[in-house]
């Protein structure tokens, strides 16, 4: 960005970006590279993993293994804070999990299904250190959460997100479907590579705090967390030893617990944080009342997330991946919704403002419903084009554009709601961990996707599609009808 450093005139004369700290400019090219990286590898991935050239896979597996290292990253956030918090700060947890991330796509690149899974697995485990620690370090940058500069500072890190997210499918996509799809993996590592480089040279740039470890671990509690980490390790390497030496083992030995623990272990936090008796009664009236936005997103993501997997997989198969006659790649459709965010999301924030000025802005309840309502209808237009094709035609580009777009909508309507309802109804013991949380309702709906794929659930059947799309638009009822309930659960939240 030429001109993205600028003066600003109510200060010392100090550089500023767009009026913003200076750090900002780091951690937005830091952050726009590492999802260049990563969302390239993603569009990538399900159409490698079928393709004759790549790993010549079935459709429902491509998609358990898609659906399974989504969840992965979003479960792998809240020990990456955890690392963040107690054990590198900030600042070195970033700087080692770019350096992880590149090594994985790095791996990927190499023509083997056996380091290909590796790769995948350093991937996500860089993408769970980096996603929430790199959010922590944009807000250091300002003085409190009361600073008017703050909400715009991340409004800007969230469009270097969507800009990576943009170019990548274009970039990456390209390459790996036209060219080499290992080619693409490399491609990928070299984005995270610069990411990690612009980080590096700008991370003087930073607030201080973001070197402090906040709560570093004792002597006596590091000792007991690597002992334990060590057994456990030991345990899984006895475990997988074993079934490869005896001839048993399949990709299912590995996805499958993997995906169970992506459902149980939701419902394992969830539990612990209800039942603290520390919570005080309007804590424990909140955590219930959270308990339905939870579910609902997971529902929501379980939906949303198919984009890139049911959804690819089905264009890739029977569509007309063309534009007046021009053909492109499959890998493009992934641009789609970071565009159409960039796009929107100004629009909304201004509609949003607007009918608040008036009195008339809907509720959170509301806002919640109508995202649900919007996913599980984009699942009642993919019938169109999924009927077209079972007539044995190819269905138009632009019927998946326009399930894109109403995925988008639903987006804008739900997550950034569930983002504010989760820390407006944290309790003040639990604060800095229930952004995990909220990761985790991305986890419980990926790996639901995963365990019907598993299961030999064909995704892209009509039956199925027509079934999630109505639990969704029912649950999104459900919690209109119910507003009143919940409403008196979130106690002084709106």
């Amino acid at each position: 960005m030429a001109s993205s450093l600028t003066k600003d005139s109510a200060s010392s004369g100090e550089k500023t970006f767009f009026g913003h700290p200076r750090g900002l400019a780091t951690l937005f090219m830091t952050e726009m590279w590492e999802r260049f990286s990563y969302y390239g590898m993603r569009a990538l991935l399900p159409l490698y993993l079928i393709a004759p050239g790549g790993l010549d896979m079935k459709p429902a597996t491509a998609t358990a293994i898609y659906s399974v290292y989504l969840s992965l990253v979003y479960l792998l956030a809240m020990p990456g804070g955890w690392f963040g918090d107690r054990v590198w700060g900030p600042r070195k947890t970033v700087a080692i999990a770019g350096g992880v991330i590149m090594l994985g796509h790095l791996t990927l690149a190499l023509p083997s299904e056996g380091t290909f899974f590796a790769g995948l697995g350093l991937v996500a485990i860089g993408s769970g250190l980096l996603k929430s620690n790199i959010s922590t370090m944009v807000g250091h940058l300002y003085d409190g959460p009361e600073d008017p500069r703050r909400d715009g500072g991340f409004t800007i890190f969230y469009m270097g997100i969507n800009m990576g997210a943009f170019a990548a499918p274009l970039v990456i996509g390209t390459i790996g479907e036209n060219v080499n799809w290992h080619l693409g993996f490399a491609l990928a590592a070299v984005g995270i590579g610069l990411g990690v480089v612009q980080f590096l040279v700008g991370t003087k740039h930073l607030d201080e705090k973001s070197l402090i470890v906040p709560k570093p671990l004792s002597k006596d509690e590091r000792a007991s967390t690597l002992r334990k980490s060590m057994i456990w390790l030991g345990i899984a390497a006895v475990f997988y030893i074993g079934t490869v030496v005896t001839g048993v083992y399949t990709l299912n030995w590995l996805l499958v617990p993997i995906t169970i623990a992506g459902l149980v272990i939701p419902v394992m936090v969830l539990t612990r944080i209800k039942r603290d008796k520390e919570l005080s009664e309007a804590e424990q009236s909140k955590m219930s009342g959270y308990i339905w936005f939870f579910v609902a997103a997971a529902i929501f993501w379980m939906i949303y997330d198919q984009g890139g997997s049911t959804l690819a997989i089905f264009a890739e198969s029977s569509a007309e991946n063309s534009v007046f006659g021009w053909d492109f790649p499959v890998s493009w459709y992934q641009s789609v919704n970071p565009v159409l965010i960039m796009a929107l999301a100004p629009v909304f924030a201004a509609f949003w403002l607007a009918l608040n000025r008036r009195g008339k802005e809907p509720s959170t309840i509301v806002k919640f419903s109508s995202g649900l309502v919007l996913v599980g209808a984009s699942f009642f237009v993919f019938l169109m084009p999924l009927t077209i094709a079972g007539d044995g035609h190819k269905a138009a580009a632009m019927w998946l554009v326009a399930i894109y777009f109403i995925q988008t909508v639903a987006e804008l309507t739900l997550s950034p709601v569930g983002l504010s309802v989760t820390t407006k109804m944290a309790p003040a013991k639990y604060a800095s961990q229930m952004m995990g949380v909220w990761f985790l309702a991305v986890t419980a709906g990926d790996c639901t996707t995963g365990l019907l794929s598993l299961a030999g659930v064909e995704l892209n059947g009509t039956g199925v599609v027509a079934a999630e799309a109505t639990l969704a638009v029912v649950a999104g009822i459900a919690i209109f009808m119910y507003r009143g309930k919940v409403k008196k659960l979130m106690g002084e939240v709106r």
